[in-house]
């Protein structure tokens, strides 16, 4: 019997990834060989991302060019799953007749079934990893409650669903098994965790027992900013392996647009949280993301908005251009901001961050930092310190000098210049 091979395509976030590695683990259990390129394949899968307009995009077009394979005759079967399914599953399928099947965010038994596997509850925690292997996630939780304006998460992903704790912790020690030093801890709001199931936030214990694991690093990315467990940042102080890193996305800083957005929290409920995390814990850095364009956002807001950026001096910050969704609430409003000016407003953003990050950068001049080696090439090695998220935040590129250095180690690193996106340095040999 021949061996069924799958071209797996794993579009969009961090979250997405998680599912694409589930799946993957699953279906080898079953026999399914998965290969590195399209053309070995007799079948491709393509998990898709619904969020923005962009990643929309992205998903029909690796959709379509799996489809082309198809006609040509080189593949044989194709499947699509995931976000984008969520929100225009009869779309999709009226107009891609030639995929063979449509798949949701909560379908994996019936996606394997498709793909000529089974599902196996026992190897709930398994998973083939899409990342290297010294760094993962750790998805806390599914779906999310807050109702965002601007957001379709709801609708793609259902209502807030907090993983058990003993379960996580039988996966994260399953990722250690696996070799896996930095477990990034994830999910839609993981300011939320654990309030369906306890009644309360258990984020900081959860925290503490992976801490105790004896992980090299342990992050935590997208907060909310509402009823964020401030424990967790003592936590963070204390525990040398949890990274003083904090991802809290915020959106906006004006009222107006704060209350239009149903995000819950004002501007200066928002100054107020930054410095208390910031007095709570001196060392930590954090990131967050902005959207601009948002309906009805005069040019008087947005400027609003960057004195707020100036100000608060965030060591890493993404921005959006706000993407008007038929999904979300926020379709209900009128756009007032043509798309030419929300990409003008994104590049005026991210020119004043980039001051920012320059001159935040300068203060490690001359210190010496532990550094995650991700890659190295002729007698140069690239990695992250713990204020650098996998993918989207600073790299740090190091003189190895010869030194013998493997990827996926730690090195302690002496930095000597910077620039608003980068560190350089050479290893410290003290």
């Amino acid at each position: 019997m021949t061996t069924h091979k799958v071209f797996l395509l794993s579009l969009g976030c961090s979250k997405n990834t998680v599912d694409s590695e589930r799946l993957m683990a699953q279906a080898e259990a079953s026999g399914i060989r998965f290969t590195d390129t399209a053309d070995e394949a007799d079948t491709i899968l393509v998990n898709t991302c619904g969020f923005i307009e962009d990643a929309k995009q992205e998903s029909i077009t690796e959709t379509l060019a799996a489809i082309d394979k198809k006609v040509e005759g080189t593949i044989q079967k194709v499947f699509v799953m995931g976000c984008l399914t969520e929100l225009y599953r009869r779309e999709l399928a009226e107009e891609m007749p030639e995929v063979d099947g449509f798949f949701g965010t909560r379908e994996l038994p019936e996606v394997l079934v498709a793909i000529g596997a089974s599902y196996r509850e026992e190897l709930y925690d398994h998973r083939l990893l899409l990342t290297p292997p010294h760094s993962s996630y750790l998805k806390i939780a599914e779906g999310c409650n807050r109702g965002c304006s601007f957001c379709s998460i709801p609708k793609i992903r259902g209502r807030y669903k907090s993983q058990p704790v003993d379960q996580l912790l039988r996966e994260a020690a399953l990722l250690q098994k696996n070799g896996v030093r930095e477990l990034n801890v994830i999910a839609q709001d993981i300011s939320m965790f654990g309030y369906d199931t306890k009644g309360k936030s258990m984020l900081n214990d959860l925290v503490l027992r992976l801490s105790d694991m004896a992980f090299d690093w342990i992050r935590l990315l997208y907060a909310y900013p509402v009823q964020f467990p401030l424990e967790v940042i003592e936590t963070m102080r204390e525990r040398e392996n949890i990274c003083n890193y904090l991802d809290i996305p915020l959106q906006h800083c004006n009222d107006r647009i704060l209350r239009s957005m149903s995000r819950g929290i004002n501007k200066q409920e928002t100054i107020r949280l930054l410095e208390t995390i910031r007095d709570k814990n001196p060392d930590i850095r954090l990131r967050t993301t902005m959207i601009v364009g948002y309906p009805g956002e005069t040019r008087k807001e947005f400027e609003e908005l960057l004195e707020f950026v100036e100000a608060n001096r965030f060591d890493r910050l993404g921005c959006f251009a706000y993407s008007h969704d038929e999904h979300a609430p926020s379709f209900a409003l009128e756009e007032s901001v043509t798309a030419e000016e929300k990409q003008e407003r994104v590049a005026e953003l991210m020119e004043l961050q980039e001051e920012v990050a320059t001159e935040n950068n300068r203060l490690f001049e001359g210190k010496t930092v532990k550094v995650l080696i991700e890659q190295i090439d002729d007698g140069t090695a690239f990695g992250r310190t713990e204020y650098d998220a996998p993918e989207v935040d600073n790299e740090c590129i190091v003189s190895t000098e010869n030194s013998p250095l493997s990827v996926g180690s730690f090195s302690m690193v002496t930095i000597s210049d910077t620039t608003a996106y980068e560190l350089f340095g050479k290893l410290s040999h003290s």
